[in-house]
């Protein structure tokens, strides 16, 4: 195969970051899991994943992983694998990750990377999994990925995978990354997370009753880091935590807006502007491909 035809068989799919707007846990299974409610933005930024097709079976990516995660346990390759078995494809993959989202920080990427590939792979593989089957299976891998297989806003329930598509008014973002690799598993676990909370209504949340994020306090308290980007996004906004992630955005109603925000913050800190979106650009992604794959008659 050519160079040429070595680039032109890698495809690009979106794989767009979230955002927690709220945060509550109301109770626990008997499982021990934790019972929340939420509701998800998604956002016109993020990874991106390339995917080339293999004819030999084999799932390899190739550049770094997320750090001190082996190939084997990476989640864009957990990903192929399932979805590989699942179907019985023989065909195999290669992925590439070009990565913006900031591990550990709430937003997703992980989760959203293994969507990507669900997504991308049922499409070039041709498998034919409808997006209930999709999502089932990402459900394997962690419970953010059915919103991003979905690709819709939603408001969350369960675990976080009983999903209601919610439309959200149209918003951009102030994005700040303390640095900080919050732990899930032992957030979780902390003492000072409070397990009981009422449940909140979708009314609650569109009338827009302050509704919180149950990891915030725990989160702020142990990390200075965190608690000095709360004080500084405290300047221009009213920050809030995305996830059990150490990352903090505030919500504007414009652009211009946003950006004014952004240039009012300190030096040094990792801030930047999204954009919500209002449908995955992941599923643009694929509507597109879907396109060029199946030609108009």
């Amino acid at each position: 195969m050519s160079d040429a035809d070595q680039a032109a068989a890698w495809t690009s799919w979106p794989a767009p970051a979230k955002l927690n707007l709220f945060l509550r846990i109301t109770g626990r299974r008997d499982d021990g899991y934790h019972l929340l409610q939420t509701v998800f933005r998604i956002l016109e930024w993020g990874d991106s994943v390339r995917l080339r097709i293999r004819d030999d079976g084999q799932i390899r990516r190739h550049g770094p992983s997320v750090s001190g995660v082996d190939e084997a346990d990476d989640l864009t390759v957990r990903a192929a694998k399932m979805l590989q078995s699942a179907t019985k494809c023989a065909q195999g993959a290669d992925i590439i990750i070009d990565k913006r989202i900031p591990a550990g920080g709430g937003f997703g990427g992980g989760s959203s990377d293994a969507a990507a590939v669900l997504v991308g792979l049922n499409a070039l593989w041709r498998t034919g999994l409808d997006v209930d089957r999709l999502a089932e299976l990402g459900l394997r891998l962690g419970a953010d990925v059915p919103v991003f297989v979905r690709g819709e806003n939603a408001w969350a329930e369960g675990v976080g995978e009983e999903l209601s598509a919610i439309e959200l008014p149209a918003a951009w973002y102030l994005l700040a990354d303390p640095g900080v690799h919050a732990p899930t598993a032992t957030l979780f676990k902390s003492p000072e997370l409070t397990r009981d909370a009422p449940p909140a209504t979708m009314s609650d949340f569109v009338s827009g009753v302050p509704l919180g994020n149950a990891f915030e306090p725990v989160l702020r308290a142990r990390e200075p880091a965190v608690e000095a980007v709360f004080a500084a996004l405290s300047q221009v906004g009213s920050p809030r935590l995305t996830g059990s992630g150490s990352g903090c955005f505030v919500e504007f109603a414009t652009r211009e807006s946003a950006e004014v925000a952004l240039a009012a913050l300190p030096t040094g800190l990792r801030a930047w502007v999204a954009e919500g979106a209002q449908a995955s650009p992941l599923h643009r992604a694929l509507a597109d491909w879907t396109k060029q794959a199946i030609p108009a008659p």
